[in-house]
């Protein structure tokens, strides 16, 4: 398991959920990942939040009971310079800042905007926190996917205020999907992990996936009814039929049953108090 020490600007670095019932989201998560839980938060404080931690290190937050500001769901948080910046380039390209930037105490400072379609993200200015220091290992966040009905609007948004570059790629099912990347930053992690490019073309990744920050897909049926825009997010796991299976135990819910794709065996479900989240079993081809 790789440890993280920090992100470059323009790379996804931080997941979390608030629910009306923490005890409850702690009980749901711990039971399925084994995380446990650092509260940093006093108690006097009318949300509670603690970092989630896999062996000793973060891997996103959990908080509760939601204010009027709080999304529900998973929030996906970009690592940027300057929040206060990078929220004014999200309003000049059309989006919105839902919550102005503020400082967290002992952590960074964050702000919530949503993109031009409504999809809510955060933006993470760190201080302390660096960003999710266990990623794509079984138990720990493995990818954030933007959900769209207009990917050419989109790529023309997150390329302004991020930088990102859309990579078509396909699943294996035949699934119309795209990557995001950030040009260079494959470069930023084999500065700290001098194998990774090796590992990837063992695995078959294709070309450009060193520099993917996150996914980008079509809503089904192309946005119709009932269809909205948003990000997602998906955790890794050693096995998805048992993960699942202990999803539900839990008193989660399937949104998606379990299927195979090229490189994954996946499928989402909703946990007891409504956020959605996929787990993922990583199955490339040279593990078939």
């Amino acid at each position: 398991m790789l440890e993280r020490t920090g992100y470059p600007a323009g790379v996804p670095c931080w997941v979390d959920v608030i629910h009306p019932d923490l005890d409850g989201t702690k009980a749901f998560y711990g039971g399925l990942f084994g995380w446990t839980f650092e509260v940093r938060t006093p108690p006097e404080a009318p949300t509670q939040y603690a970092y989630a931690l896999l062996d000793g290190s973060t891997v996103g937050g959990v908080g509760g009971p939601p204010s009027d500001k709080d999304r529900p769901g998973w929030t996906s948080y970009i690592c940027v310079e300057a929040a206060d910046d990078t929220a004014a380039a999200v309003e000049a390209n059309g989006g919105q800042v839902l919550v102005t930037p503020v400082d967290i105490p002992r952590a960074g400072r964050s702000a919530l905007c949503a993109d031009p379609e409504g999809a809510v993200f955060g933006l993470w200015q760190p201080a302390e926190n660096r960003g999710a220091q266990v990623v794509n290992s079984p138990g720990s966040w493995n990818f954030s996917e933007l959900n769209t009905a207009d990917p050419d609007g989109n790529e023309r948004f997150y390329g302004a205020v991020f930088g990102w570059v859309r990579t078509p790629f396909e699943f294996g099912t035949g699934q119309k999907a795209w990557f995001w990347r950030l040009p260079g930053y494959g470069d930023f992690l084999a500065e700290g992990d001098p194998e990774i490019r090796e590992r990837q073309a063992a695995d078959q990744a294709p070309g450009d996936f060193a520099d993917a920050v996150a996914l980008l897909q079509p809503l089904a049926g192309d946005g119709g009814a009932g269809a909205t825009a948003r990000w997602t997010v998906t955790f890794a796991v050693a096995d998805a039929d048992a993960a699942f299976a202990r999803a539900l135990e839990l008193g989660a819910t399937v949104v998606t049953p379990l299927f195979d794709t090229e490189y994954t065996r996946m499928g989402t479900v909703r946990d007891p108090q409504g956020a959605e989240l996929t787990l993922s079993e990583y199955r490339p081809p040279t593990q078939a």
